[in-house]
């Protein structure tokens, strides 16, 4: 249906949505095994397929599952790679948010890792392109990226990690986060995807100050790290099909409306940018974003999709300010190659984000009202 980046609206989503109560509820009862896999499956599948109406309805073209077969944006995937397991870590989750706890739990590489061909990830994906499909959609997929398991073993580890033990040549480690996503995304390609995301917070990590200074306290150069971020995940694009749009989105933290990381995109421009990425999904919602002098680096041609709008709290933007905003960022980059977004998704984690499905009917009202007033769309 799609087969380059010009070809897409210039509104998109990042791609969560607040869960309704009825699947709160359902995950729950799974849980305390009062439904089965199958029964939750079910629900799932039928407010999937609510969820993409609604967002045919909004005017979307590009349309997610919500995430609604997951409890995380990141962990769900990396926790059914080859050689990862989730765990509950007894100091609780390694980041802290500025506001909420988050859950206690996340992954470690117990083995080598590989992509699982049996990932239910595929699957999911699969029922989410039939739904699409009947109405005339792109369905678009998002995983986290691979940079999560090399943050989460070398930049941000406890001093758990069993690294060391399984890879005691890093480099191995680096070559087999790139193939396991090499495959993933033929797996993806094969099952017709046409349009996949990859969510990452890493980037966000390396450019907040005090995680910089935590990293040199280790020994660790994060100039380096963004070299290996880029190398990992440019040799994971390496042999992506034409005709398949791989996009990133750069997230700060978002978690029950809090944040993690603060800070602009100066410090990893030139290697973030550097990435074989078809567009970029940036967070610009407020001062810990930056400015937009970053976006020199962006090379011609690629898409920068503007996270103007939060989607952490209710309030709505001003429309002129907005347009006001997209005429900065031509300053580096052209108009065409811009577009317009939520900075992150409504939820990240199942809790959701502090605001109403209502509320996020209207952000999304907003971002495509005021795309189609500066593009046309």
């Amino acid at each position: 249906m799609t087969k380059t980046i010009k070809d897409l609206a210039h509104y998109d989503i990042v791609g969560s949505f607040l869960r309704p109560e009825e699947l709160k509820k359902a995950r729950k009862d799974f849980s305390e095994r009062k439904i089965s896999q199958d029964e939750l499956k079910e629900i799932e599948d039928r407010l999937i397929d609510e969820l993409v109406e609604k967002e045919k309805k909004v005017g979307l073209k590009a349309v997610t599952d919500g995430e609604f077969n997951r409890g995380w944006w990141h962990i769900d995937f990396l926790e059914n790679l080859d050689g990862v397991e989730g765990y509950v870590p007894q100091t609780g989750y390694n980041q802290q948010f500025k506001g909420t706890d988050a859950p206690a739990y996340n992954v470690r590489v117990v083995g080598k890792v590989k992509f699982n061909p049996d990932h239910p990830f595929l699957k999911n994906f699969s029922y989410l392109k039939e739904v699409a499909d009947k109405r005339n959609l792109i369905a678009k997929a998002t995983i986290p990226s691979p940079t999560m398991l090399y943050r989460q073993e070398i930049l941000a580890n406890d001093g758990s990690s069993k690294l060391k033990e399984i890879y005691p040549n890093v480099e191995e480690f680096y070559a087999d986060l790139s193939q396991t996503y090499a495959d993933a995304i033929k797996d993806f390609y094969d099952l017709g995807c046409r349009y996949l995301q990859f969510d990452d917070t890493n980037w966000a990590f390396l450019v907040d100050k005090n995680k910089r200074e935590s990293l040199l306290e280790k020994g660790i150069d994060p100039k380096e790290a963004t070299k290996i971020s880029k190398e990992i995940i440019n040799n994971a694009l390496a042999n992506k099909p034409d005709d398949l749009i791989i996009t990133t989105h750069v997230c700060r933290g978002n978690h029950a409306s809090s944040w993690l990381f603060s800070g602009g995109y100066e410090a990893v421009a030139e290697d973030l940018f550097d990435t074989d990425y078809d567009g970029y999904f940036l967070e610009f919602d407020d001062a810990r974003s930056g400015s937009f002098e970053p976006l020199r680096f962006v090379p011609a041609g690629k898409r920068v999709v503007l996270g103007l709008v939060t989607s952490k709290k209710p309030e709505l933007e001003d429309k002129d300010e907005l347009k006001r905003k997209i005429q900065e960022a031509t300053k580096y980059v052209d108009l065409d190659d811009l577009a317009l977004s939520t900075q992150c998704g409504f939820a990240s984690t199942e809790e959701g984000n502090k605001l109403t499905e209502k509320d996020q009917e209207n952000k999304l009202k907003l971002v495509i009202e005021t795309a189609k007033e500066v593009w046309g769309d």
